[in-house]
């Protein structure tokens, strides 16, 4: 199973000079890729957001610094939104990241959590699902064929056009991102294509259904539900101790919860609720070293996950606690895991002289 990290690239939106926050903010990011591949993690993915407590608006071009300066983990955006984006331009630019990485991109597509992207693209909500529907369809037609001829309702038609560049992975991977919507785990299903789902509340054994409902639509496909895989994204933090992880994550974690929950209409949260949240089913995954890797063990029991990605870098998170959760993770979260479910590290392999890198996925 693969380890990893997201992050949205979480700023100070009161700060009066955006500019060096941001600035700031980035430098920080490229550290903590940085450290993650040299402590042996797996994947770090950027999220795509169009707002002022984000710093991140085009994932490829933060990743494609993070290439320059990374040999092994993979690149991927978590989430690219498609759906207010131009399918040809996101495939350009993740084949170009793969292109600088040596092989290392992917795409994860979602609709999004957040709708500011939607008007400030010229994009009507009211074609939300159509959007993503059609502007998949365009993408994965790309990723196969070099000459490409597609027609759709929401976009302009392309007759014949080749699209470059063309990735050193073929295909480039593709996964689908869903949040808990039943309708969207089924397509992801139904393409065939690797599964993402979000888990930010309640106990996470409550989306093994959603698991089901993904290999049977794959099934019914006529896809092979063994070699298509799927992760969980969640929030967590790792400390020296139990106490301090907690102590640490809570103000961060309750600040952009209760941020977000006041647009939503969610109640704010507490620290019981956190702390119920981080027990040994809830959807946190926060604590001692031993303990989380104790409870990603059990979670790849429940969905037989093939990666993890844990959201740690959120809020106002200080980054040298940032760094040091990094280091745990790599140091000793994952030889436990990797060693509970006999997983056997692989580096890639390919050179800049075109060789195909040895971890590609589907």
């Amino acid at each position: 199973m693969e380890l990893g990290l997201h992050t949205f690239g979480d700023v100070d939106a009161t700060a009066l000079d955006k500019g060096a926050e941001g600035a700031r903010r980035i430098r920080n990011l490229l550290e903590e890729i940085e450290l993650a591949d040299q402590v042996g993690l797996d994947v770090f993915g950027l999220g795509e957001h169009h707002r002022p407590d984000y710093v991140i608006s085009s994932p490829a071009t933060v990743l494609a610094a993070a290439a320059a300066r990374t040999k092994n983990i993979r690149l991927t955006s978590a989430v690219s939104v498609l759906s207010s984006d131009d399918p040809v331009r996101v495939f350009q630019q993740f084949a170009t990241l793969d292109l600088i990485s040596n092989g290392r991109a992917e795409i994860m597509a979602g609709r999004g959590s957040f709708i500011e992207s939607f008007p400030l693209f010229g994009y009507d909500l009211g074609d939300y699902d159509q959007l993503f529907e059609e502007k998949l369809d365009l993408l994965l037609a790309i990723r196969d064929t070099e000459i490409v001829t597609w027609e759709g309702e929401k976009r302009a038609p392309i007759h014949g056009r080749g699209v470059y560049p063309r990735p050193l992975q073929d295909p480039l991977p593709v996964w689908i991102a869903v949040g808990g919507t039943p309708q969207s785990v089924a397509r992801a299903g139904a393409y065939g294509l690797p599964l993402a789902v979000a888990i930010i509340g309640g106990e996470y054994p409550r989306f093994a259904p959603f698991f089901n409902l993904y290999r049977e639509a794959a099934r019914r496909a006529g896809h092979d539900p063994a070699v298509l895989k799927t992760s969980i994204n969640v929030h967590g933090f790792i400390a020296d101790t139990t106490e301090a992880a907690a102590d640490q994550f809570y103000g961060p974690q309750a600040e952009v919860m209760n941020r977000i929950g006041r647009e939503r209409g969610w109640g704010p949260t507490s620290r019981a609720h956190f702390d119920q949240s981080r027990s040994a089913l809830g959807n946190l995954f926060v604590g001692e070293p031993e303990l989380v890797a104790e409870k990603i063990v059990a979670a790849h029991k429940v969905f037989g996950m093939d990666r993890l990605l844990l959201q740690m870098a959120i809020g106002p998170m200080p980054h040298d606690q940032i760094m040091r959760g990094i280091e745990l993770y790599g140091t000793k979260v994952a030889p436990i895991v990797r060693k509970e479910l006999g997983v056997v590290r692989k580096e890639l392999t390919g050179s800049a002289d075109g060789a195909k890198p040895a971890a590609q996925q589907a």
